[in-house]
């Protein structure tokens, strides 16, 4: 079963509000699941392939991200002074430029400071890029390629942004490394720094800052440390006794499935298969 028939999304609420929320279910498993903690993180390791989690497509400016405080971790629309976030158009750009998600059974600790940033994570899991062409939908659980990384620095936190590439566009099997991803993609790298540092000017907080003194970008192998890294570090979040995120999981034997039944029922959940 592909991954984008395994995982139905279940949405709920008012799509552009602080109402919504996109619950995953596995049709597999037949039970709700949370993206965070239950979908593995790699599909091959030793093929630099892993599982992406397709928050918000290419081309569109609503900012949906995993929920890391609610139960099962849907997805819903970052709120800032009370309002659903939405992302600016920076010419020549249309909302985002490329699918945007994250990897799950990662986490970038708060509490650690990053030895390559001297920053701090910013308590969610590791953010990712799709360069690839295929256009895809929130809630798409998709397989990437590792090809990079960028280290960006956000209101003084660490915030990685892996770099892969959809495996369901012809020319993945040309990129390897960031080289190869020039020669095939001219001017995308350019053009991800340039949106990155820029897209928070227009709301008026002016430009993100990046580690490294200006050799922003990292090839895969260094990405892949950086994943690994985050991998731990969730590992070592979901062991703990006390935890401040909703560790609230199907796959969790210590999770009462009573009380996500409740939820379900209060949130009026209806699975279309």
């Amino acid at each position: 079963m592909s991954l984008v028939k395994r995982y139905a999304l279940v949405e709920t609420g008012s799509k552009y509000s602080t109402s919504y929320a996109a619950y995953f279910y596995d049709n597999v498993l037949k039970s709700y699941i949370s993206p965070f903690h239950d979908i593995p993180l790699f599909n091959d390791q030793k093929g630099y392939l892993a599982h992406m989690i397709v928050e918000i497509p290419r081309w569109t400016n609503a900012k949906l991200e995993i929920n890391t405080k609610s139960t099962l971790n849907p997805i819903k629309q970052d709120v800032k002074k009370g309002k659903p976030r939405f992302v600016n158009n920076i010419f020549p750009f249309h909302g985002y430029p490329w699918n945007y998600g994250a990897l799950p059974q990662t986490w970038e600790d708060p509490d650690y400071v990053d030895l390559h940033t001297g920053a701090k994570g910013d308590n969610d899991p590791v953010d990712i890029i799709d360069i690839g062409c295929p256009l895809t939908q929130t809630g798409n659980v998709v397989i990437v390629k590792i090809v990079g990384c960028i280290a960006l620095i956000d209101e003084g936190e660490t915030d990685w942004k892996i770099i892969g590439i959809n495996i369901d566009d012809p020319r993945h099997e040309k990129v390897s490394c960031l080289k190869t991803l020039k020669d095939n993609f001219p001017g995308i790298l350019d053009n991800t720094i340039f949106w990155l540092r820029n897209y928070k000017v227009p709301c008026g907080s002016g430009q993100n800052k990046f580690a490294f003194e200006g050799e922003y970008l990292k090839d895969r192998e260094f990405a892949m440390e950086i994943i690994n890294c985050a991998n731990i570090s969730w590992k070592a979040l979901v062991a703990r006794e006390a935890c401040p995120l909703s560790l609230a999981r199907a796959s969790d034997p210590k999770c009462d499935v009573s009380k996500h039944s409740v939820l379900i029922n209060e949130v009026n959940i209806s699975l279309n298969q």
